[in-house]
């Protein structure tokens, strides 16, 4: 221990690890039957995670509160919070400050801190793999207990106010679709007279059309520079590297600055209801070629696009028995019902606000998101003193 009570010990010391393990393939099921089931970063969200499979005998447990790491593959270290009682399979480990849930988001910063030197020393020649040893032997230095309560609160403060905007902007997403469903799907707009058409997409009101997709939209594919995660290590910054459904990584550089559209080309492209997989983005970044990069085209929003497509059954177009895919040949080809240009932009004006209070919002939380990656090092090295 030094003059400021720091000390070191290892991760074993201040946390308890629990390795998952896989039940037998006959218990689990997809029904909801049994305890849910996680068995790996596929089902991890932004905080937590989002079960696909359960289990009716259950190995080993995550509670309400645990840090979920992953311990195997190319996602290794990647982490997300337990909101409930779960089964694990091998590929995750639940860890627990022994001192309890209000040290767990000083954990949490431990384990950000010391990633790098984990996956240093992790095994596998292809995939890292961090084993048990490897955890509880990791060398940490400490501050007294009082200190880390106090990190724990900076840490949960900003991760609450993160949260609670993402869960404001997902109800205003919710609201915008709602809008969106009753002008556009129901037809109850203003103006509406009730007189109606045959189309291809059946009832239209009358003076609209059925038009395809690359009438309304800017693509911007051509523009797209794949970045290997070897080269990407070299390169880590501050710009967000996009995939086809999330933030892969962050760079040093940046390929477009504004508000786009991105829709899932290859691999995750959509979702259980059929609908595309799509990311409404703003700023400065970076996308793979895993991901179509949209913006509406003249008059039509990018907004517009957004909700129309979010509102779209994109089953038809999907090719792929392996690797589901969504070619720019499809994608441009889709039928979209196409509004008379006054109340298209009637519309668009109501849900302006919306969709600027939500940029806003993205951006207060990448800020937040920024403080913490600069404080983290710093509160855990004792340059500042919390």
């Amino acid at each position: 221990m030094n003059s400021n009570g720091w000390e070191v010990v290892t991760l074993g010391d201040i946390a308890e690890i629990i390795m998952g393990q896989s039940p037998a393939g006959e218990t689990c099921n997809e029904k909801k039957t049994g305890t849910p089931l996680l068995n790996g970063p596929t089902e991890f969200g932004d905080f937590h995670p989002t079960p696909v499979q359960y289990t009716t005998d259950p190995k080993k447990f995550s509670n309400a509160g645990d840090i979920l790491f992953c311990v195997r593959g190319s996602t290794t270290g990647k982490m997300n919070w337990a909101d409930q009682q779960y089964a694990i399979g091998r590929g995750i480990a639940a860890i627990r400050h022994k001192n309890g849930k209000d040290f767990q988001p000083y954990l949490k910063g431990v384990l950000d801190y010391y990633l790098p030197i984990l996956l240093t020393e992790a095994t596998g020649s292809t995939f890292p793999n961090v084993s048990s040893q490897q955890l509880i032997q990791l060398p940490i230095e400490i501050p007294p207990l009082s200190s880390q309560h106090r990190i724990a609160d900076i840490f949960s403060a900003l991760d609450d106010k993160i949260e609670l905007n993402r869960q404001t902007n997902a109800t205003l997403d919710v609201i915008a679709q709602s809008i969106f469903i009753e002008w556009f799907v129901e037809f109850n707009f203003p103006g509406a007279t009730g007189e109606m058409v045959e189309s291809e997409l059946g009832m239209i009101p009358k003076g609209w059309k059925v038009g395809r997709l690359e009438e309304i939209i800017s693509n911007f594919d051509s523009k797209r520079i794949p970045v290997s995660s070897m080269e990407r290590e070299k390169r880590k910054g501050i710009y967000p590297y996009y995939g086809a459904a999330s933030i892969v990584d962050y760079i040093d550089d940046f390929l477009f600055d504004g508000v786009y559209l991105l829709m899932g080309e290859d691999g995750t492209v959509i979702t259980d209801d059929e609908k595309p997989v799509l990311q409404y983005v703003a700023g400065k970044f970076w996308v793979n070629n895993h991901t179509h990069v949209l913006q509406g085209k003249g008059i039509f929003s990018t907004e517009f696009i957004y909700l129309i497509l979010k509102n779209t059954n994109i089953k038809h177009i999907v090719t792929g028995a392996v690797q589901p895919k969504i070619n720019q040949g499809n994608m441009n080809n889709l039928p979209v019902v196409v509004p008379d240009t006054e109340t298209l932009k009637a519309f668009q004006e109501v849900i302006k606000p919306t969709f600027a209070y939500i940029l806003e919002t993205e951006q207060q939380s990448s800020s937040l998101m920024s403080l913490r990656d600069t404080l983290l090092p710093k509160l855990m090295n004792g340059e500042i003193e919390a």
